[in-house]
């Protein structure tokens, strides 16, 4: 069977991908047809930089129509002609930059690569300096607690003799 790569075909498929608008750079982003919408303002985010405005989610838009904003959980779709997916920019970001830091998106790496996994600035390994000081404070925990119940082991095992000692030096 022989391939059709006439356009009438290839106009009649799906595209492959979709292209996100953002405003604050000028530039069109692409991403895959069903890309969660979370990741998509994650990576838009992540290339803006900390200086400028942050995209706070996804729209598409048409001239005359409401537009559709897309939530995180939303997969990207393409509503055909004449609409178009625009990233929303937060209009009080100066109020909210603050509680509006980059977050962070799992890495992808290659099944076949033998280098370990690099860890963005905003990740941290497991294992590391707090991981090792808050085991250490569980340890001197149980520490802590066997050397109280040990004590109250030994002032139990001694009450019945404090309790003579007292009523016999008493006066009667």
């Amino acid at each position: 069977m022989a391939e059709n790569t006439s356009p009438e075909a290839s106009s009649s498929q799906p595209p492959l991908f979709l292209e996100v608008f953002c405003e604050v750079s000028g530039k069109e982003y692409r991403f895959t047809t069903g890309t969660k919408a979370k990741f998509a303002v994650s990576v838009i985010n992540r290339k803006l930089g900390l200086l400028k405005s942050r995209v706070v989610f996804i729209e598409a838009v048409k001239e005359g129509e409401e537009p559709i904003s897309f939530g995180d959980d939303a997969s990207l779709v393409s509503y055909g002609d004449g609409w178009k997916l625009k990233a929303m920019v937060d209009a009080d970001f100066a109020e909210t930059e603050r509680n509006n830091l980059p977050q962070p998106f799992p890495s992808v790496t290659s099944m076949g690569s033998k280098d370990p996994p690099t860890y963005t600035k905003y990740t941290k390994p497991e294992i590391g300096e707090q991981s090792l000081k808050y085991i250490g404070r569980i340890f001197f925990a149980f520490v802590l607690m066997f050397i109280l119940g040990g004590i109250f082991t030994v002032a139990l095992e001694n009450l019945p003799r404090v309790i003579l000692l007292f009523q016999n030096s008493s006066p009667m």
